[in-house]
């Protein structure tokens, strides 16, 4: 099967395009340095041209909601009219738990982008995930002096490496609407989380939690309810994994 990978040199979409290959599958990679540009439309006609699933992972460094609400809307309008064009069959989309209900301004992007996918003339899945290990690295990289300071945030972090392979399991499949959301094994503050990496590295660092953020945020808003499907990686194997 020849599966596109939209976002696929980012930090979920290299551990896609791997499983893609582990797999069996041919990965087409979409992204700029592949001669695709996402957010203007352009290449992805004939990148797209025999692939029956399009897996994606596409993100942006933007926070405002304004930037976020493009991002993903023109992404996702471009995604979905070539892949029609091209007749694809299955688009297989990755959210975030709790997306839909904390109001960060990152997420209304993938509320605009979820919005889309559903309306869409394609075949979908969405598959809703937790905050990744490589999320409190992400966090502290924002520092500026000795001190980090991270929001009050209660997380259940689960490893890329198992979202992958979920995705492309779905790609393989066929449509599903809203699938089980993944989260990893343990609930866990992005503080918490922040200061095991930082002692794991040996930062010189102080990682101070702030509160005053959405409704949810800390309380449990991402993190699943009802049934998900459990990840078996923990974060502390995930640092056994980092350099100090």
């Amino acid at each position: 099967m020849r599966i596109a990978v939209a976002g696929g040199t980012g930090v979920v979409g290299r551990k896609v395009v791997e499983e893609v290959a582990r797999a069996g599958h041919e990965a087409v990679v979409l992204s700029r340095a592949d001669g695709v540009d996402l957010t203007t439309g352009a290449g992805l006609d004939a990148a797209l041209t025999g692939c029956e699933a399009v897996i994606d992972v596409s993100n942006t460094a933007v926070w405002t909601r304004e930037e976020a609400e493009r991002f993903f809307g023109d992404v996702t309008t471009h995604l979905l009219d070539a892949s029609a064009r091209a007749g694809v069959r299955h688009l297989v989309v990755l959210s975030i738990v709790g997306a839909d209900e904390v109001d960060l301004d990152y997420y209304h992007g993938k509320r605009r982008q979820e919005e889309l996918v559903t309306a869409g003339p394609v075949p979908w899945t969405v598959l809703r995930a937790t905050q990744f290990f490589e999320f409190a690295a992400q966090t502290l990289a924002n520092a500026e002096g000795p001190v980090a300071r991270v929001p009050a945030m209660l997380s259940q972090p689960v490893s890329t490496v198992e979202v992958a392979a979920r995705l492309v399991a779905l790609a393989e499949g066929g449509p599903q609407g809203f699938a089980t959301p993944i989260a990893g094994p343990e609930r866990i503050t992005l503080a918490d989380m922040a200061r095991r990496l930082v002692a794991r590295r040996g930062d010189a660092l102080t990682v101070e939690e702030v509160g005053g953020g959405p409704d949810g945020l800390a309380t449990g808003g991402l993190v699943p309810r009802g049934e998900y499907l459990e990840g078996e990686r923990t974060f502390d194997g995930y640092l056994d994994s980092v350099r100090p």
